[in-house]
């Protein structure tokens, strides 16, 4: 495979938040890869909820505070950042733009932002991976894995990850089955010719079964190799990197992930792409910090699209967020050019939302900032 180079294109002068973002990748995308990335599951309640829940959220500045000398730096498993934003998993990038992946990569290294490449990305790992590994500066480099139904396959991968430089593995465990999205349903959505999940090339089928009437194509086929806590504990064992678990949303299921001593949890209700009707994260994050009592790093994502979204998390008791779509805006809209200045408008409203409410370091962000009703 030849691998694509960033692109840097003009940003359009009209661009001054992440909405204008979305608004020029409309126009640039086709229905097909519009309905992937924009779309959610069924009527997509929780879609719209993520961004509503965190607009809802009131914030009670303090003033006249010492804001001089102020930074956004956090430290997270151990690894110093520039801020607490993160790039999240995304499948197949190069629908968005052609250099997919390796734009992105190259964009959150120049950033100092973290970086969670997707298991379905539409380039080889170990290319994100040396994009991202060349720029001294850059943030945490974490892979995130879809637990697959062959144990080899499943450890012949956890080898290339900790090969080309990865720092943690992240289990996304929401998702044992795909969501009903309608919206990808009515574009009748595909893969363009030579596009795939490149990095789950080799893994062998599913085993066949032969079903009865009576049985579910779901429950008795696809789902009997559904990953579980023991799948958790055994990739602990496969491993020498930090396991977090993304899709942990339940206060009962995060001290489950805090009995098996995982680095760390990410809240996401999958940006609406799974379950619909779950509430938004901003709604379920302040249970899952409570349940673990600090003994881990809880990050959260769905629906950020403002510093003060960022602001509003940490507040709730994250350590850092991840933002997903937006970067695909950009990637869509600027190439590489676009995800730097996603990533440099978050930061940027960050540190206004910060000064604004009194806070010189995110230590100083707590919950007294929000307004309860």
């Amino acid at each position: 495979m030849q691998l694509p180079s960033p692109t840097l294109q003009p940003i359009p002068a009209d661009i001054v938040n992440l909405a204008d973002y979305e608004r020029h990748a409309r126009e640039r995308l086709d229905a097909n890869a519009w309905a992937y990335f924009a779309g959610g599951a069924g009527d997509e309640q929780t879609l719209a909820a993520n961004q509503q829940a965190w607009q809802q959220l009131a914030l009670l500045p303090r003033v006249l505070r010492p804001l001089a000398g102020g930074h956004t730096r956090t430290t997270l498993l151990g690894r110093e950042l520039l801020h607490p934003i993160l790039a999240a998993p995304m499948a197949f990038l190069r629908l968005a733009e052609d250099s997919g992946e390796i734009g992105l990569a190259y964009a959150c290294a120049a950033m100092g932002a973290g970086l969670v490449a997707s298991t379905q990305a539409s380039l080889p790992l170990e290319a994100i991976a040396a994009t991202c590994l060349q720029d001294a500066a850059r943030g945490p480099l974490w892979f995130q894995m879809y637990l697959q139904h062959d144990r080899g396959f499943n450890r012949e991968l956890l080898q290339r990850v900790e090969a080309a430089g990865y720092e943690a593995v992240v289990v996304t465990v929401d998702a044992p089955t795909s969501g009903v999205r309608d919206r990808e349903r009515r574009a009748q959505f595909r893969l363009p010719p030579g596009m795939a999940a490149v990095n789950l090339q080799g893994l062998p089928p599913l085993p066949t079964v032969a079903l009865n009437p009576q049985q579910s194509p779901l429950f008795d086929s696809l789902l009997r190799h559904a990953p579980t806590w023991e799948d958790i504990a055994w990739l602990q064992e496969q491993t020498r990197l930090p396991v977090l678990l993304k899709g942990i949303t339940h206060p009962a299921d995060a001290r489950e992930a805090q009995r098996l001593q995982v680095a760390g949890l990410i809240c996401s209700n999958h940006g609406g792409r799974t379950l619909d009707t779950m509430p938004a994260t901003a709604r379920l994050l302040p249970a899952v910090v409570q349940a673990v009592q600090g003994d881990m790093p809880v990050l959260v994502d769905g629906g950020i699209r403002r510093g003060t979204d960022v602001l509003k998390a940490l507040a709730l008791g994250a350590s850092a967020v991840l933002v997903g779509r937006p970067l695909a805006w950009g990637l869509a809209t600027a190439g590489a050019a676009g995800v730097a200045h996603v990533l440099r408008l978050l930061r940027d409203e960050l540190e206004a939302a910060m000064a604004l409410t009194g806070c010189r370091t995110l230590a100083d962000i707590s919950a007294d900032l929000l307004l309860r009703d």
